[in-house]
């Protein structure tokens, strides 16, 4: 087996023959990690790590949020790939210099698989993002997003700064709240949609989108009570259905089919959504530009045009209504 390169019509990064049409995503493999108290050859030090990231991904856009919350900008350095994943994946090629793309400082890299083949020459596997990248050791640490959010909340504290060390994504009395609410969302949201969107028969779709709606009426339900997930303040398991939420109504409602209702429908889920992106920095962090040009764009089996609709499309060089009444 080779490189899985994520999105790539000549690859089969998801299968669905042997899973009765479902979308069934497979784990990370960098697991390692890095800790303050040594137990590992990765400690917490300003400059040693690079954070690869798309702002397409609600996986990677789960730790932009943590690095950005911890005050942690100057001690990790990041890079951005370009919205458009294409047949040889991930990639920081910018031929028609769309904004917020950043190159790669450290090995000048064409592609995102070179970084994964940096770290290991004898890779095969997906070629995803996040990837947390090690200089001293010129290696991936880790690309597991939901592990690399609580590395930057906990082992890096002593980097932190502009009040990120007052920042506690996971903390330890609600720790136990915090793994049952996000065992109930990822499933049923996070990755529900990818389901729906994925799924190719109508049986895998339909069990799927269901998930999904029955899971947000319940989360409408438990936020019509209260302002956060769990307890007073966000915590990562409010960031982490929030990557999803954000890109409900402009990508997965028609991409992924997820019609059923927008979130805008639910008065408790777009009210906290509102509340969230209104978080002192973390509007910097949305890019609808980057979102909605990756789905459409990106997943041919999809949307083979690659057509981007009106309604989602954020740019301003794109018509609408108003301009044909005038």
């Amino acid at each position: 087996m080779g490189l899985l390169i994520e999105g790539s019509w000549k690859t089969d990064w998801y299968d669905t023959k042997s899973t009765g049409g479902r979308f069934v995503r497979k784990e990370s493999q960098f697991r390692d990690a890095v800790r303050a108290d040594g137990s590992t050859r990765f400690a917490p030090e300003a400059g040693r790590y690079h954070l690869y990231v798309s702002l397409a991904c609600p996986w990677a856009h789960r730790t932009l949020i943590a690095r950005k919350l911890k005050g942690l900008e100057d001690a990790i350095s990041v890079s951005v790939v370009h919205p458009h994943m294409g047949e040889n994946g991930w990639s920081f090629v910018n031929e028609d210099d769309t904004p917020g793309v950043i190159a790669d400082p450290l090995h000048g890299a064409s592609f995102l698989h070179e970084v994964y083949t940096q770290a290991d020459p004898k890779y095969t596997g997906r070629v995803t993002v996040p990837i947390l990248w090690d200089r001293e050791h010129r290696t991936i640490v880790n690309n597991e997003s939901s592990e690399i959010l609580r590395m930057f909340d906990a082992e890096f504290s002593a980097l932190a700064k502009d009040g990120g060390n007052d920042v506690r994504l996971y903390p330890e009395a609600l720790r136990e709240e915090i793994d049952r609410v996000n065992d109930f969302v990822y499933p049923n949201v996070n990755n529900g949609v990818y389901r729906a969107g994925f799924a190719t028969t109508q049986k895998a779709y339909d069990e799927a989108v269901r998930e999904v709606f029955a899971a947000l009426d319940v989360l409408e339900s438990r936020l019509g009570e209260r302002r956060y997930l769990v307890g007073d303040a966000p915590t990562e398991a409010d960031w982490r259905l929030f990557t999803t939420l954000v890109r409900f109504d402009p990508v997965y409602v028609g991409h992924f089919k997820c019609n059923l209702r927008r979130i805008e429908d639910y008065p408790a889920l777009s009210g906290y959504l509102r509340d969230l992106y209104q978080t002192p920095g973390v509007a910097e962090t949305v890019n609808l530009e980057h979102i909605t040009r990756h789905y459409y764009e990106s997943h041919p089996t999809i949307n083979p045009t690659g057509i981007v609709p009106i309604g989602a499309d954020p740019r301003l060089d794109r018509p609408h209504g108003r301009e044909f009444l005038s």
